[in-house]
């Protein structure tokens, strides 16, 4: 149902079964897929591409100019996958000419008062509690959890199934499967909760224990604690994503348990 008091462009493109409450804003150059609700007071701006079921709360705006001095209107877009929803006042840019495109995938859950700016991707299943504060050109993999008021720097990484204790800083990437705390930014065990919960085997969750005990334990830097990881864990595919990420990490990653 589209209300008569909503303001939406002819050349929105609007899919099946949409519902768009009042005083909701739906400019140019617009793609919302089938069975998705867009609530009142909804401002969506042009290059917004919108998947199916999603729903989208009253205060959100979706598809803003990004808030950089270096962009020179672009044609860019933002992303949204399907069965993702987004609570009151979310705020996501559209990108720059660095990616082109704003990401966020399928099945996430972006809660009140999140800020998602030009460029970053965000990946499928992930959960940004309330407040959560994305820099532009930020990564957060699939199926990551940040709580709430966890703010970044630009360009920071976060790992596929991290797990970010509320009201933390982000000033270097965080690796895969870890839980991550503390000021500065400090690694605080394996996530082995959400990996259970997302059908981790015990084994599993074993070995990537393994390899962030020889890097962050029993060794006194990550480089020496790689190369031990390698020599010692060489069939392990856990290890081999997780060396990989420290690896290519040009940020370099957080720093290890401390007492």
């Amino acid at each position: 149902m589209l209300s008569n008091l909503a303001q939406i462009a002819q050349s929105a493109q609007i899919g099946n079964n949409v519902e768009i409450g009042a005083f909701a804003v739906i400019h140019d150059n617009v793609v919302i897929g089938d069975n998705t609700k867009i609530h009142s007071n909804v401002v969506i701006y042009p290059g917004a591409r919108i998947g199916k079921n999603c729903e989208i709360f009253p205060g959100a705006v979706i598809s803003a100019i990004p808030q950089d001095l270096k962009f020179e209107g672009e044609d860019t877009t933002v992303e949204i996958g399907d069965n993702t929803k987004i609570r009151e006042c979310v705020t996501v840019h559209r990108a720059t000419k660095d990616k082109w495109v704003t990401r966020i995938g399928s099945n996430c859950l972006i809660m009140a008062y999140v800020h998602i700016a030009h460029d970053c991707q965000v990946g499928n299943g992930v959960i940004l509690a309330s407040y959560v504060g994305l820099s532009g050109h930020c990564i957060v993999e699939d199926y990551a959890i940040l709580e709430g008021a966890v703010g970044t720097q630009q360009f920071m990484k976060v790992g596929k199934h991290a797990f970010l204790a509320g009201a933390t800083l982000i000033r270097k990437d965080v690796p895969p499967y870890v839980k991550a705390a503390r000021e500065p930014i400090t690694f605080a065990g394996v996530n082995s909760i959400g990996l259970r919960r997302r059908g981790f085997s015990d084994e599993a969750i074993r070995e990537i224990e393994d390899a962030y005990r020889i890097i962050f334990v029993l060794n006194n830097n990550v480089s020496k604690g790689v190369q031990a990881v390698k020599e010692q864990m060489p069939n392990s595919i856990y290890a081999k994503e997780i060396i990989e990420f420290i690896e290519t990490s040009d940020k370099g990653i957080i720093r290890g348990m401390i007492g």
